[in-house]
């Protein structure tokens, strides 16, 4: 079993989602007119001044929002995938993560400018994403059920079955608990938190990302920093790695960019349709805002948390003759450099990490189960469902869940890029009138005229 979904993963990733992938992301790049870069600033000032006074009530904040999303993109990815990627890959491997969150950054913002466009007012929350944009965009109904079920079996349960498979192997690693244990307190926490809706998945969310993202990047910088003499031999042997002629010759080359590619996809989720979820939430006066401040949250998970990652262990040197991989390869890096004490941090960050992204994940499935139907009982039932995803997530095999969550992500990010690419025309008009808007002095462009 394991062996057709490894093959099935090399053909998805080999022959089709790479060229769409980075195809669309550098289409959107030009015709956004590099929003990505030129909006840089932009972007960092919406952050600290997400609440223009429109998120109010019951409502999501635009950062709160930001933090759910940052909070489904902030897991395994950057610590357990982003050594995957070495160890299997090799150093080259994470250049193309860097590829892949430049170019995705332009998807990402497409993507979450028409969530907010095309979103609707719920009880205690707006809601949308890429099945209400396929609906009332793209007037295709029965598209947007196809990606609702993909997104959901995706996050809801594959992902999730990957974040939690994460942390018990870390947990096991640094103090001998049984994945069972393990298995059972995630479960535990996860359904006290996400049997408060949005709301509660929101306040965790925008409380703990935050504090263990910096926690990390100030560790790794402190690695990197004590080995600054090393750095440029990294960076040369990322360089080397990614375009020298004996990985291209013996195959290195094109495992790297496979490597990259998905771990970085898997990591940042730009262009896969999972974050206009959370984006759609925001009140905001204009839609762009939140597009442009979940293109930023590509550059922070795969530019800062993912090369953190990557750099630790590098410079450990221990991604090369050993059997290391996954999470515990992250771990023995950093105590490699720091010290026995670091697997105990390491630990500390994969479980808040992948449990913020576990909640996150939740509330794709939610939104877009109520996409399908309205009725309660369905919530209910896969609110129960999920724990038991959770549950049995820390008991399988980790490629088992890697290749699961690799196949069903590559589907809905086919599926969510043939939308956008059709519907990217109106996110570059309101790129259009949020740029006229700013260049005639209004600071805090506003949309007068939404969807209806």
């Amino acid at each position: 079993m394991e062996n057709f979904l490894s093959s099935l993963n090399d053909f998805l990733y080999s022959y089709i989602l790479i060229f769409v992938l980075l195809g669309c992301g550098l289409w959107f790049t030009v015709k956004s007119r590099f929003v990505q870069f030129r909006s840089i600033g932009e972007m960092f000032r919406l952050i600290f001044h997400s609440n223009d006074g429109s998120g109010s009530g019951k409502h999501i904040s635009s950062f709160q929002a930001f933090a759910v999303s940052l909070a489904s993109r902030v897991g395994t990815g950057n610590l357990a995938g982003v050594a995957t990627a070495i160890a299997i890959g090799g150093p080259g491997a994470v250049f193309w993560m860097w590829m892949v969150a430049l170019v995705g950054s332009a998807s990402s913002f497409v993507e979450s400018t028409l969530a907010q466009y095309y979103k609707r007012a719920n009880k205690d929350s707006f809601v949308g994403g890429p099945a209400y944009y396929m609906e009332k965009g793209l007037k295709c109904r029965w598209m947007g059920v196809v990606f609702a079920i993909l997104i959901t079996f995706t996050f809801s349960f594959a992902f999730n079955s990957v974040q939690s498979n994460t942390i018990g192997a870390a947990i096991q690693s640094s103090f001998g608990i049984d994945h069972k244990i393990v298995g059972i307190i995630i479960t535990l926490l996860t359904g006290v938190i996400i049997f408060g809706g949005i709301q509660r998945v929101a306040k965790v969310c925008s409380v703990i990302v935050p504090i263990m993202a910096i926690g990390y990047i100030l560790l790794a910088l402190y690695v990197v920093l004590t080995n600054i003499t090393a750095l440029p031999s990294v960076l040369e042997l990322i360089f080397k790695s990614a375009f020298g002629w004996e990985q291209a010759v013996g195959g290195g080359m094109g495992v790297a960019v496979m490597q990259g590619v998905r771990r970085g996809l898997f990591s940042n989720e730009a262009g896969l349709g999972s974050a206009p979820n959370a984006a759609a939430t925001a009140s905001v006066s204009h839609p762009v805002k939140q597009g442009l401040i979940q293109a930023l949250g590509v550059f922070i998970d795969t530019l800062v948390i993912c090369s953190c990652t990557a750099f630790i262990i590098l410079i450990s040197g221990l991604y090369t003759g050993t059997d290391l991989n996954g999470v515990i390869l992250t771990q023995e890096a950093l105590a490699h450099e720091i010290g026995p004490s670091a697997k105990l941090f390491v630990t500390i960050a994969i479980f808040f990490f992948a449990f913020s992204t576990i909640i996150g994940n939740y509330y794709y499935g939610e939104t877009n189960l109520h996409f399908i139907s309205p009725k309660k009982w369905i919530i209910f039932v896969y609110r129960i469902a999920l724990c038991g995803v959770v549950l049995c997530g820390s008991l399988i095999s980790l490629d088992m869940a890697w290749n699961l969550a690799d196949i069903f992500m590559g589907l809905m990010g086919l599926c969510n890029l043939f939308a956008i690419v059709l519907l990217s025309p109106k996110a570059f008009a309101l790129l259009k009138d949020y740029r006229t808007q700013k260049k005639a002095g209004i600071k805090e462009p506003h949309l007068d005229k939404w969807w209806d």
